[in-house]
């Protein structure tokens, strides 16, 4: 009877872990529609999606809290707690960094973006989707099979390399157009430039840590 209790448990904070990477991954899409909404010049449609991520931000939060207090209990072998918390850490900072990267967007909301500009970041942000799909897919994989989930691993890292070019791309165009650009806005486009490029530079940190973890024996 012991064992099972012990089982149970042990499921129940695997369950909550990957809930919680889930839906961390799962932000950038509501970050891709928000630009999407925004770009289309469909504001209200922007505000309503970003709220919504804002909502599922705390419950990432609070699904974070849960697996530590559950890992403190001993209830999973000393390795496995640390890997476990190490990947809900990373993938909290990545949901963190999509958060700021929509705060930035409702700001911009109130001003004027060039359609250039607006066109760079939807191309920045549908790689930074691919990268959060193959890190999604890499973890899916990990215990199903090592061998797959490592191969997606590396292919994350392929996707944040792209989200860096259009960093680049981007930061080019603020420096074309920045004499055209308010100083205060010009700030902004930076800081959501800068953020999503931190996101997927988390997404690729866990990657990393999955090709660690997946090393063959």
């Amino acid at each position: 009877m012991e064992r099972w209790f012990e089982k149970r448990r042990k499921d129940k904070v695997l369950d909550i872990a990957h809930r919680q990477m889930t839906l961390a991954l799962d932000t950038v899409n509501d970050l891709e529609r928000a630009l999407k909404a925004f770009s289309a010049g469909d504001k209200e449609e922007a505000k309503t999606i970003i709220e919504r991520l804002f909502s599922v931000e705390e419950e990432i939060d609070s699904l974070r809290r849960t697996v530590f207090e559950e890992l403190t209990k001993g209830i999973l072998p000393s390795r496995d707690r640390e890997d476990i918390m190490h990947l809900v850490k990373r993938l909290d900072v990545m949901a963190d960094f999509v958060k700021d990267s929509a705060r930035s967007v409702l700001i911009l909301l109130d001003y004027n973006v060039s359609n250039e500009i607006l066109k760079a970041f939807l191309d920045m942000v549908s790689d930074l989707v691919k990268c959060a799909a193959m890190l999604k897919e890499s973890l899916k994989l990990l215990n199903e099979d090592p061998i797959k989930a490592r191969e997606a691993s590396l292919k994350v890292e392929i996707e944040e390399n792209k989200v860096d070019k259009h960093h680049l791309k981007i930061k080019s165009l603020l420096l074309r157009y920045g004499d055209k650009i308010n100083p205060a806005t010009l700030m902004i486009l930076k800081d959501l430039a800068d953020h999503m490029e931190d996101a997927a530079d988390s997404c690729a940190d866990v990657g990393d840590y999955i090709g660690v973890l997946t090393v063959p024996k």
